[in-house]
């Protein structure tokens, strides 16, 4: 079932869910799924060169101009590339430049000889009811990247399709980046498609029930949520600033990975 495949050099590019937000390393940084996978695929094959130039913020036209020249030039044998989440966010949105956008990513990585895996995003509208004002960009959005794929021969993990990944259990407390249990789910999945030796289906696996909400408390955590994280983001686009000014890459250059270096 599970091909004999060993990847010398992988490379993650995309925005703020590839550098790895919300899921902290213990040491200041972020570890998340493109580091989870990097140390999964060392486990099994001794041994891994990988970087992640993923920059909070950043959109699909950003990552194309910015970081797919650095990371064609590392001559990647896997490639992780996932970003929309930005473009859907800009007060103009066009599915259609979308489109053609990631599929100029995808394309040279392939023609290169790199195995490109990317997903989609599941829609957040019951945990984040803002969510709901731009569910059609959503929609616009994983069909570009469904088409994409289908074009340009790209793996594809369609979470949107599954429900367990709009369950608040696995995203962090801004309801915009997956916790650690939801990177952990993605790294699985990822895994899964690649075929890795000793992945399965359990990712997709629904969590156990949740008991009925409580009215007051839906109402109090919407109300945090919003003065935490919907009114900074309001006044930080409104002076034309993004979160990923002044950050840079956690990894810019090719770093081995090895089996004991890693963690389940």
């Amino acid at each position: 079932m599970f091909p004999n495949v060993r990847y010398a050099r992988y490379v993650a590019i995309g925005d703020s869910t590839v550098e790895g937000l919300d899921d902290p390393d213990g040491h200041g940084s972020y570890r998340g799924w493109a580091n989870r996978l990097a140390e999964r695929i060392a486990r099994e094959q001794g041994s891994i060169q990988y970087a992640n130039l993923a920059i909070r913020g950043r959109t699909t036209r950003q990552v194309r101009a910015e970081q797919l020249p650095p990371a064609l030039a590392m001559k990647p044998e896997l490639a992780a590339v996932v970003s929309g989440t930005n473009d859907l966010l800009r007060r103009h949105f066009d599915a259609a430049a979308l489109l053609s956008d990631i599929e100029a990513i995808q394309r040279p990585l392939i023609d290169a000889g790199a195995t490109v895996i990317t997903f989609t995003l599941p829609d957040l509208g019951d945990i984040m009811p803002i969510a709901r004002m731009v569910r059609r960009r959503l929609h616009e959005m994983n069909d570009a990247i469904r088409s994409a794929c289908s074009s340009t021969g790209a793996i594809l993990c369609d979470f949107a399709a599954y429900p367990v990944a709009s369950d608040p259990r696995l995203w962090s407390d801004d309801r915009l980046h997956a916790n650690s249990a939801g990177h952990a789910r993605i790294a699985d999945a990822l895994a899964y498609h690649l075929k890795l030796s000793g992945s399965s289906f359990d990712w997709a696996e629904p969590l156990p029930n949740l008991p009925p909400p409580n009215f007051g408390a839906a109402i109090r955590a919407e109300y945090a949520w919003a003065r935490r994280h919907l009114l900074p983001w309001i006044w930080r686009h409104a002076r034309g600033r993004s979160s990923g000014d002044g950050v840079r890459p956690k990894y810019p250059e090719l770093t081995v990975v090895r089996a004991d270096d890693t963690r389940s």
